[in-house]
Parts: structure tokens; C-alpha cells; sequence
């Protein structure tokens, strides 16, 4: 089992089942944050540290990116993922610029959908492999995209809420 060193999190893969609920609950708490009245969520408090807003982006995309990545390894076998451009979205997307109530009802919506294609994998589907090129090309079970996207929820809340109470 694999440990974040940074936010603790354990890749327990007998959790994958539930990990679309893990995810519903996260985003809502990530559209809560950025989505609040009277707090800047745009800024960046450290320059080479994304803003809340940023992160809630990401957090959206990277939603929208598993369940595509899901979908096709239900289409076809051991598909192979380009990396999703992470650091490039945050221009090319205009991540700051973005509307902060826009992008909390898109993190919801997106998790939604995500744990809606999850509630349909039956138990074969679970074991169907994807090869995931990010940072190394390795082959990963289903299982392990669903519990890796509840890890990319909940690290991201932390970054968020790192910038809100104003933390490195």
C-alpha cells in the first residue's frame, strides 16, 4: 500500500467500491471553499503556488479526466494515457480568471459524473487495466484510477485550504 508523504493518504485498493462517494463528498467540500462569498479565492499567496480557485480547477479537470479514462477502458483493452497537462491548464484554461461560483457547481458536477460511471463497473470491470504514463508509464488497475482520483480530491481540499489559512 502505497502513503502520500505529504498529506498521509493510503491507497487501500479494497476501497476503490467506494470511492465514488469519497469523491462526491470532497468536491462538495472543495465547491464549498471556493465557492464561499467574501473570500478571495483568485490570488495566488505564494507566486509558484497555485490559488484556490486554480486548485478547484484542477481538481474539475482531473475529475473530467478519470471518467473519460474509465469510459475508455470499458471500450477497449489496456489503454495507454497521455498526461493530462496539468501545469499547462492553468493558462491555457485561464484557471484564475475563472468564475468562483462557476467552478464550484463544475466540481460537483464532474464528481458526479465520475462516480456515476464508477457505480457501473461490475466486479470484472474493476481489474481492467489501464497503462497510466504519469510520471512513469505503468499499468494500473481500475481500482487503483478510482482510489488515485479520491487521493487527487482530497490532497487538493489540503492545498486548498493551505491557501486559505494563508499556509505554505
Amino acid at each position: 500500500m502505497d502513503v502520500c508523504d505529504e498529506c498521509d493518504f493510503a491507497y487501500d485498493l479494497d476501497r476503490a467500491t467506494t470511492a465514488g462517494a469519497a469523491i462526491v463528498e470532497g468536491a462538495a467540500t472543495v465547491a464549498g471553499l471556493v465557492g464561499a462569498e467574501g473570500t478571495d479565492v483568485r490570488a495566488r499567496r505564494h507566486e509558484q503556488v497555485w490559488s484556490p480557485v486554480e486548485y478547484a480547477c484542477h481538481v474539475r479537470d482531473v475529475l473530467l479526466v478519470q471518467r473519460e479514462r474509465v469510459l475508455a477502458a470499458r471500450r477497449r483493452e489496456r489503454p495507454s494515457f497521455d498526461p493530462m497537462g496539468r501545469d499547462e491548464r492553468v493558462g491555457h484554461d485561464g484557471y484564475a480568471a475563472q468564475d468562483p461560483q462557476d467552478v464550484a457547481r463544475h466540481v460537483v458536477d464532474a464528481a458526479q459524473m465520475f462516480a456515476n460511471v464508477l457505480a457501473r463497473l461490475g466486479p470484472d470491470d474493476w481489474e481492467r487495466t489501464v497503462v497510466y504514463n504519469y510520471p512513469t508509464a505503468q499499468e494500473r488497475s481500475l481500482r487503483w484510477v478510482a482510489v488515485h482520483t479520491v487521493h487527487e480530491v482530497q490532497h487538493h481540499l489540503l492545498d486548498i485550504r493551505r491557501q486559505l489559512d494563508g499556509a505554505t
